[in-house]
């Protein structure tokens, strides 16, 4: 992963807070930085190397030099779409994915997000017109927050760079308390600061003139084939599965994988084709570890596997630094787990897979059976008492379970 951030507007020093704003994030990149500045905006990046090693540094700049991007993530189709814009009579100085992200915005502008495919938050800065264009991939997996500070705009990969603004006054939310309370977590664009949004997924930004204007470019659509067998069902699944994979290996470095017990990193680790899967356990008992049937898949696949168990002493020590990282509270204790396991493997690769996603999209917690209950609920409890209860909820106060 890299980081970005940035801030338009007049400010002393405003040397000294770029610097400070993408110091902050140097763990996102710890390769390369880079920053640049002008009399309205000053944009930093961190650099994590995972293509074109040699040439994709960034802040990055277009062939007549007036449109500048810094941009977190990855563009799985950029050779293809490197062609084609070639085609079109685009040159190119790199074989960055980067690269072609400016110039798919150059050709394409805002409709630019039917030709890409991939995970990215990215921030492009046009010095004639003085526009700043953000966007964030359809599924929002990278981060991107902004502030309004004044009449000018302040925005970053995590929330602890924009703290770094001088003119940025840190206030808590308490709304976002009452929905962290309840959902366990804080639901986007909110944040536990005031004045600091997260952009949403499948959308872009343009500030322009002081004025911040949003829309969505992407919204999923379900239209299940009701005529499709099941063995068809499964065949489609399996080729969309290995291309997803595939294109997610595109890298000019070594890629491993997450491995735990669960169908999901075990179905991608048989696929992968890689040389390293990685997995941690809890020295609590055999329900927290399951380093053991990691390892015996990654026998049987002919993987090279790394473990690491973890004891209680280390887990705890590590919440505050984990706490530091995600900027706000998650109720969810599995993300100490994936700190462990990502440092363990940042000791080998850069770039790993991992199952993610899989339980949403196939149903993998117990909540999806929750329609279920509900149309049982329907059918047995009268109108009147489901009315009723209803009712009583409504005078609960905002509590977790509500």
């Amino acid at each position: 992963m890299c980081g970005i951030c940035g801030f338009t507007g007049e400010l002393e020093q405003r040397e000294d807070v770029i610097q400070k704003m993408t110091e902050v994030i140097t763990h996102r990149g710890p390769d390369s930085d880079g920053v640049y500045m002008d009399d309205y905006i000053a944009m930093g990046f961190r650099r994590l190397s995972i293509i074109d090693l040699e040439n994709g540094d960034q802040p990055i700049y277009s062939e007549d030099g007036n449109l500048v991007l810094t941009y977190n993530g990855e563009i799985y189709n950029y050779q293809e779409l490197k062609k084609e814009l070639e085609g079109l009579g685009h040159k190119f100085s790199t074989n960055s994915d980067s690269e072609v992200l400016l110039h798919a915005f150059e050709e394409w502008n805002e409709d630019m997000f039917e030709h890409l495919r991939g995970m990215f938050a990215f921030a492009i800065y046009n010095k004639e017109t003085k526009a700043v264009f953000l966007a964030r991939d359809f599924f929002g997996i990278k981060p991107l927050h902004y502030s309004i500070i004044g009449d000018d705009l302040c925005y970053a990969s995590e929330i602890k760079s924009i703290l770094e603004h001088p003119n940025f006054t840190k206030r808590f939310n308490d709304k976002a308390l009452d929905a962290y309370l309840s959902f366990q977590y804080v639901p986007q664009p909110m944040t536990f600061f005031k004045d600091i949004e997260c952009l949403l997924p499948g959308h872009f930004m343009w500030f322009r003139d002081g004025v911040v204007e949003t829309q969505r470019y992407f919204e999923p659509k379900f239209k299940p084939d009701l005529e499709m067998t099941e063995d068809e069902a499964v065949d489609q699944i399996e080729k969309v599965f290995e291309d997803s994979i595939k294109a997610h290996k595109i890298a000019d470095v070594e890629v491993g994988c997450f491995l735990s017990s669960g169908v999901d990193s075990s179905y991608v680790a048989s696929y992968f084709e890689g040389q390293k899967t990685f997995t941690v356990g809890f020295d609590f008992g055999e329900k927290y570890n399951e380093i053991t049937w990691a390892q015996s898949l990654s026998e049987k696949i002919g993987v090279e596997h790394h473990a690491k168990l973890i004891s209680s002493e280390e887990f705890w020590a590590a919440v505050p630094k984990v706490q530091y990282h995600m900027d706000q509270p998650l109720a969810d204790p599995s993300c100490i787990a994936l700190y462990f396991v990502t440092k363990l493997a940042s000791e080998y690769v850069k770039v790993v897979l991992s199952g993610e996603g899989a339980d949403e999209l196939f149903g993998g917690y117990t909540c999806y059976n929750d329609p279920r209950v509900f149309k049982w609920y329907q059918k047995i409890v009268p109108y009147f008492l489901r009315r009723g209860i209803g009712w009583i909820c409504k005078k609960l106060p905002d509590i977790k379970g509500r």
